[in-house]
């Protein structure tokens, strides 16, 4: 994966997840699949890079994910109407 398409995230940006697509009209209205950076992190057993969000609806859950994964291009094969390249976008 390419410097570039890693760093393209900063601690505070605020990012939506592809299914945020899948919204009626009326739930786009709310924060579904909106999410902060929290930041970048190390896991301390594999080093694997890892990025801590926290969900902006609900109970504002914060997350790990693994950093290629959060940073990886959509499933067009799964999700073929989807019109976002990237799992994650800045909003």
């Amino acid at each position: 994966m390419s410097k570039e398409i890693i760093n393209r995230f900063n601690p505070g940006d605020v990012v939506r997840h592809f299914k945020r697509e899948l919204l009626t009209n009326d739930k786009r209205l709310s924060n579904m699949y909106l999410y902060k950076i929290i930041g970048e992190a190390q896991h301390t057993e594999t080093g694997e890079k890892l990025m801590i969000y926290m969900a902006l609806y609900d109970d504002f859950r914060v997350y790990a994910r693994p950093l290629e994964m959060f940073c990886g291009l959509t499933d067009k094969e799964k999700y073929p109407n989807i019109k976002q390249k990237y799992r994650f976008e800045v909003v």
